[in-house]
């Protein structure tokens, strides 16, 4: 399942509620991964207070769908849910959850991690950072690396 959220969420409660949900999984996963990326308060050497995260709704969320479906196809994965967050954050709120269902930590763990990857990469997601100075940038490059 992929979201695109427009409030904060608790990614915790997230993966409880959507695990409950689907019955199928019971007794047939050996592992759970989950990445949870929250927002950092500094960036290429400046402090940051706030970001605006903007997508292009549809275009996003198919692009995303892509990059899942790729990983189901490179990875022994029984079940996945994927929520991103838009609009204002600031410094701790959660940003990104992947979680990944899966019989083998391996799996969980490569294809978390791809997906993370190709996410950051490929998918039609902009940030808008506030500095502390109230100075406003618009990211061009994450810090690893990927656009």
């Amino acid at each position: 399942m992929i979201k695109i959220v427009p409030a904060e969420f608790d990614p915790f409660a997230e993966v409880q509620a959507y695990q409950a949900q689907q019955a199928a999984l019971a007794g047939k996963y050996g592992a759970t991964n989950l990445f949870i990326g929250t927002m950092r308060d500094f960036n290429a050497g400046d402090k940051v207070k706030g970001m605006t995260l903007e997508h292009y709704p549809g275009m996003t969320e198919k692009q995303l769908e892509r990059v899942v479906t790729e990983a189901e196809q490179r990875w022994a994965m029984l079940d996945s849910l994927v929520i991103h967050r838009v609009g204002d954050v600031y410094p701790d709120d959660v940003l990104v959850l992947v979680a990944i269902w899966s019989v083998h930590r391996g799996d969980a763990f490569d294809a978390s991690r791809f997906i993370m990857e190709e996410l950051k990469s490929k998918v039609p997601f902009w940030k808008k950072e506030i500095l502390v100075d109230d100075n406003s940038r618009w990211v061009a490059k994450n810090s690893d690396g990927y656009l």
